[in-house]
């Protein structure tokens, strides 16, 4: 299998002071996965035009650790026509020669972090062979989980004085922050959200927060802030390793926000390197709008009021609308809290589950079926219940339909779309596939809320929620609008995450 990595990967390898961590776990995982490295010719002729003539000779020296593409392929006419579509300056032409040999079969597949490269892909429907870092990884782990000999574990929450400064992890901060130990070493007796390897406990996410009123000083922003209660994301970094930890420390923001009633989240970001791009590119599909500036680094902002977007779900969460239809849905025990981990059972053991993995994390999560109708629809409301029994069956937690699948053309489509994002590994994946005549289909919801506390089948007869033991939930069970408020009573909800 041939890899052809993209000209700016290759840069942030070969080239920088500082080594991307990211790109470093990528190379390992290439190179454990039998890849072959490839570089283009129009790439060399990139780093060529470098003025530092050191850099240019280093680099040329390293070039023995890719198989070059000397010769560029004849471009295809449907190249041709997508490059006549999307290319404006001579990089996104450079880029469309990359896309050309993946779309001719020379190489197997394309990495780059590049939005326009994917978008062109699209068009050319060879999405399947064009990667993002997080998603090459991702695929790799789904297909061989064999390779995978390290542990993540879960996230926990730690003083400043606990965290190693001198870990690896903070070196780009350190580079692009000018006193970043001194204001480390003041931040000691505070807390932050961390992610480690357990083989040899090197960090792969941090995450610091902080609540602002409206006394905050806000005069090295531009354009000014309004007086707000906010919370401002201090410091949040992700090393890409295909375990979806930036969608996890999401969860963990909004979480935050809702707790403290804030209006408004903030973050200030550099955009300098790989992994500051695709934070920005997450925060931006979770609702978060460029603000201004502030010094060099960009203020992005997410509107934390209370509101629902039936058009652009994301944009909205975790605000769900209890005027939409609402459904209970059984999960096995053996699924339950692997899919919704944050709704563990007092009688679940947590050390069970401090091994993370992808699905785990995220919060767009899908949830495969065979049931008859009635079917949800996107921004209806999913209550899943955990099944057991009487006294043992329990209902944990609330999603948010984005969207439910009937369409899968094959098997591979319907893996490609579920593996991420469902407890099931690919084996199982193709099994349920396969089991009959009859496909099954898939609903991709968002993980909002986990129930404080839990009544059973038992309380849900007593409460009139179902009408008897042979009324638990099979498929998609619909209950209306007056049994959901009872629901939210009984369970003892914070309600402040649902309007109308």
């Amino acid at each position: 299998m041939k890899a052809l990595l993209d000209t700016n990967i290759i840069i942030h390898r070969e080239a920088n002071k500082t080594v991307s961590q990211d790109i470093g776990i990528l190379y390992r995982w290439l190179e454990r996965g039998g890849y072959t490295k490839c570089i283009h010719s129009v790439t060399v002729e990139e780093f060529r035009k470098n003025p530092n003539k050191q850099t240019v000779d280093t680099f040329m020296v390293k070039l023995n650790s890719y198989e070059l593409i000397e010769i560029p392929s004849p471009f295809h006419n449907d190249v041709a026509l997508v490059s006549q579509m999307f290319d404006t300056i001579d990089n996104d032409r450079i880029d469309s020669v990359l896309l050309n040999e993946v779309y001719v079969e020379r190489v197997d597949i394309l990495i780059t972090e590049d939005k326009k490269i994917h978008r062109k892909a699209e068009e050319l429907s060879i999405q399947d062979k064009v990667f993002t870092i997080d998603s090459f990884l991702e695929k790799t782990f789904a297909e061989h989980p064999e390779l995978v000999n390290y542990k993540v574990l879960n996230v926990q929450k730690i003083k400043f004085g606990k965290i190693n400064l001198n870990d690896s992890f903070f070196d780009s901060l350190k580079e692009d922050y000018v006193g970043f130990d001194k204001w480390f070493l003041k931040k000691y007796d505070e807390e932050a959200y961390i992610t480690i390897n357990s083989n040899n406990g090197m960090l792969l996410s941090f995450l610091y927060l902080k609540v602002e009123d409206e006394n905050e000083n806000y005069n090295n922003i531009s354009p000014l802030f309004k007086p707000k209660r906010r919370l401002k994301v201090g410091t949040f970094k992700v090393i890409s390793n295909g375990f979806r930890l930036g969608e996890r420390f999401i969860k963990i923001i909004f979480d935050n926000a809702l707790k403290n009633r804030v209006q408004e989240i903030y973050v200030t970001i550099f955009d300098k390197r790989p992994e500051q791009r695709r934070l920005i590119e997450l925060l931006e599909q979770w609702g978060f709008k460029l603000w201004g500036t502030k010094g060099d680094e960009l203020v992005y902002v997410r509107d934390f009021s209370p509101i629902f977007d039936m058009n652009n779900i994301r944009s909205s969460f975790p605000y769900i609308s209890k005027n939409k239809d609402i459904f209970i849905v059984p999960i096995y025990p053996e699924y339950h809290t692997e899919l919704l981990p944050d709704s563990i059972l007092n009688t679940e053991s947590p050390e069970e589950f401090i091994e993370d993995f992808p699905h785990r994390n995220c919060i767009s999560k899908v949830y495969v079926s065979r049931a008859f109708e009635p079917y949800p629809s996107a921004g209806d409301i999913l209550i899943f219940y955990r099944t057991g029994g009487y006294h043992k069956s329990v209902i944990t937690t609330i999603g948010e339909v984005q969207e439910i699948r009937f369409d899968f053309n094959n098997e591979d489509e319907f893996v490609a779309y579920c593996r991420k994002r469902t407890v099931y590994p690919e084996q199982e994946l193709r099994k349920m596939w396969n089991y009959s005549q009859r496909k099954p289909f898939v609903v991709s919801f968002l993980y909002a809320y986990s129930f404080p506390h839990r009544i059973n089948m038992e309380n849900l007869i007593d409460l009139k929620i179902l009408s008897g033991v042979n009324d638990a939930p099979r498929g998609f069970k619909p209950i209306t609008k007056q049994q959901f408020e009872i629901i939210l009573k009984e369970t003892r909800s914070d309600e402040s995450f649902i309007v109308d």
